[in-house]
């Protein structure tokens, strides 16, 4: 089993930054991939940002220039600095962890909310 604790969600007005932190926790793969979703009121859960356990990066469009993800293997925590927020950001933002051997669709943390005020 694999544990996510997701942080650093908030409000935050229109071109300010934000933080996000998700620590791991179990029985942890060294090939692994992980990433942040974000899914808003009324939309489906999209894909925000991605980092391998090798370090290769993939980002959506709508945030590339923006945000970036990070990872610290030492600490087995993935970040999300997001820079330059718009409203269209606000949404509840899921940290996922797939491994070799995992569930199909990885394993998800609760959420944490980003509200980006105009």
């Amino acid at each position: 089993q694999v544990q996510l604790v997701e942080s650093g969600g908030g409000l935050v007005q229109v071109g300010g930054s934000l933080r996000l932190s998700c620590a791991v926790s179990g029985s942890i793969f060294s090939i692994n991939v992980m990433g942040w979703y974000r899914q808003a009121p009324g939309k489906q859960r999209e894909l925000v940002a991605a980092i391998t356990s090798g370090s290769i990066t993939n980002y959506a469009d709508s945030v590339k220039g923006r945000f970036a993800i990070s990872r610290d293997n030492a600490k087995n925590t993935v970040y999300l600095q997001m820079n330059s927020l718009k409203p269209e950001d606000t949404a509840v933002y899921y940290c996922n962890y797939q491994g070799r051997n995992g569930p199909v669709n990885g394993y998800w943390g609760q959420g944490t909310q980003v509200t980006v005020s105009s």
